[in-house]
Order: C-alpha cells, then structure tokens, then sequence
C-alpha cells in the first residue's frame, strides 16, 4: 500500500522561492495565487510554464471526479506530501467525506464506486508506480471495463503529468501548503463541503468550457520523444507536451547530451526500448556513436560530459524509484556540487523524463 500523508518524511527545501513579480502576476491570474511550487521553479521558463499548464489542465474524456481521485491517488502513490495534501484537502473542499478519501487512500474496497472508478485507480496506482510500467493488457482491460481508447489516453496523460509535478515536489522539497490544508479540514473547509456537489459542477462545467484545442497528431509527432508525444492526439492540452519537450533541450542550462542522457537512464531503468531509442536518436546528432551511448547508460558516466554533467546520470536513475527522505538528501548534495540553476533545471528533466516514458505505455 502507498504511503498515508503524515508517513512521508519530508526535508527543508532545497530549493529557494524566487520573487518574479511579472510571473506570480500570471500564475495569480490563470490560478488565484502563487503556490509554493510556482516560486521554486520561477527562474526556469520551461518548467514554470509546464508546472502551471499542468495546474489548469482539464479533462475531455474522464470526469471531473476521475480527475480529482486520479491525481491525489497518483501523489500518495509517488509519496508527494507537497501535491499529496494540497490534492486531499481540495477534495475536502469538493464535499468529498473524510471516510471515502480514507478507504481510497488506504486501497479498500468503497462501495460508492463503481467498477470503472476501480479500474481507474488500480490503474493510476499501476502506471505511477510502474513496477513494471503497464503493458497491452492492462490496457485492454480498461477497455473491458468501459473506458474508450481516448479516455485511456487522457488518463495516462493525467497520470503521467502528475508524476511530472509531484517530483517537481519532492526534489525540490516545497513546502506544504499547511494554511490551505488547515483551512480545508476546518470550519470554513467544512462549510464549503456542504456546498461540495455544487462546486464539482462547476469545476465540471469549468473544464468544458476550457476544454480549448485538441493535440494534432502530426505537429505531436514532429520533434524528439515524437512517436510518443503523438499518441496523444485528440487530447485537450497535449500540446503542453510537445512543447516542454521542446523547450527543455533548446534550454542553454543544460547541454542537450546530458539531458538525453537523462532520457535514456530513466527509459533504461523503466524497461522501455522505444524512449531509450529516441533519445539515442538525439545524442547520435549530438555525435555519440553506439559504443559511447552504451558505455554511458552502463557507467552512468561519459567522457563527452562535463564532471558535474556526470554527476546528475547516477542522480536521475535514483528519480525513477527511491524513498522521499533519500532523493531529497541526494538532491541537496547535488545543488551544493552543481547550483541552484543546474540542479533545478536537472529537476525538471528527470521529471520530465519520468512523465514521458510511462506515456509510452500507450504505443506498446
């Protein structure tokens, strides 16, 4: 069973806030306010600009209630108490009982679910933790569940991104956001959860409305990573994949030989051939030959890399299954030897990387 939320231990953050007046401005308008999380990852373009497009996201193929289950599932089960507790007390606030967000938590059996809803999050659970990631059958069960092939994308988008926030979280070491979980398991929490059925239609009615375009398969296809990226055509916001893959190897923070580096560990580590291959494809470009791709997936290590670039191989194996408090001590260590500026943008992608390589999950 997953972690419950006052197990996870959790260090001081590793990571400064950034006051950017000009962001926080477009967070607080597309958002209400600046979390924790936006102040970490503000010197970062790409990264702020995936974390909040990940925060408005909504869904097209699920419900709403899918949704909310989904993504606090997704964070107990990768042992975020950053996006763990914000997700439960928004449910709070949604009307949803302390008994049934407990028996979820817990993965027992909730009679006001119905054998979709199960599937459903037997499946987040499955996908996040990926030992092993998901294969055909899973999906095909989906499918013998009820769930349409584009629902089954959305979920496995919805988790996917998840898992990209939540170790934006836990390696960062933000810091709760205790006034709003306070407030959500206190009086005023619980004067909104009278009006919770209320608030879930308007979320839901809110979702339709900016439900906005859908991903082209072909512009999801063009560029790395996109035989994977265009697997989510048809899907409200896949474009913010496409382009924070983009975005984050035409960062100059970084070089691009490392960061598909960090591709291929993650991929290798998850057993997926086909991330593995594309990001071969961008460090063949980047002049390594096979010999030297090998050399460095198998060492953790390579020649062509700075020592500091070396440093973050062994680091990003260690993002795809770890424990809370070890991840977070590694990760201090690797800001006190790289910066600030490196470490985050490492942050960023291993988490990344880890988000596009259970996507793959949806071509196998």
């Amino acid at each position: 069973m997953a972690v419950l939320l006052d197990d996870i231990e959790w260090g001081q953050p590793i990571l400064p806030a950034v006051s950017d007046p000009a962001w926080e401005s477009e967070v607080k308008r597309r958002v209400g306010r600046a979390g924790q999380v936006d102040l970490r990852v503000a010197p970062n373009p790409w990264m702020r600009r995936l974390c909040l497009d990940i925060a408005t996201k909504r869904v097209s193929h699920i419900s709403q209630r899918l949704f909310n289950i989904g993504t606090m599932v997704t964070a107990q089960e990768n042992s975020c108490r950053y996006c763990y507790g914000a997700n439960r007390a928004y449910m709070k606030i949604l009307g949803y009982s302390e008994g049934f967000i407990g028996r979820i938590e817990r993965d027992m059996h909730v009679a006001e679910l119905d054998n979709k809803e199960r599937a459903f999050i037997a499946f987040c659970r499955s996908l996040a933790r990926s030992r092993p990631r998901p294969a055909k059958a899973d999906r095909d069960a989906l499918i013998a569940a009820g769930f349409g092939p584009l629902a089954i994308n959305e979920m496995a988008m919805l988790i996917a991104s998840c898992c990209f926030y939540n170790r934006i979280g836990i390696l960062t070491a933000c810091p709760p956001e205790v006034g709003f979980e306070r407030m959500a398991n206190g009086f005023v929490g619980r004067v909104l959860g009278l009006a919770g059925p209320l608030l879930r239609k308007l979320d839901a009615r809110r979702a339709q409305n900016q439900a906005g375009a859908t991903g082209d398969a072909e512009a999801l296809a063009a560029g790395p990573f996109g035989s994977i990226v265009g697997a989510l055509a048809g899907l409200t916001g896949a474009s913010m994949m496409r382009t924070a893959i983009d975005d984050a190897f035409a960062s100059p923070v970084l070089s691009r030989a490392v960061k598909a580096l960090i591709f291929a560990v993650v991929a290798r580590t998850l057993e997926c051939r086909r991330s593995e291959a594309e990001a071969r494809k961008i460090l063949v470009v980047e002049g390594l030959d096979a010999y030297e791709i090998d050399s460095a997936l198998a060492s953790l290590g390579s020649p062509r890399l700075s020592e500091k670039e070396s440093r973050l191989l062994s680091w990003a194996r260690n993002t795809v299954y770890y424990q809370t408090a070890a991840i977070q001590a590694e990760t201090r260590a690797l800001a006190a030897e790289v910066g600030d500026a490196a470490t985050l943008e490492a942050i960023g992608v291993a988490s990344l990387a880890n988000a596009v390589v259970r996507l793959a999950f949806l071509t196998e």
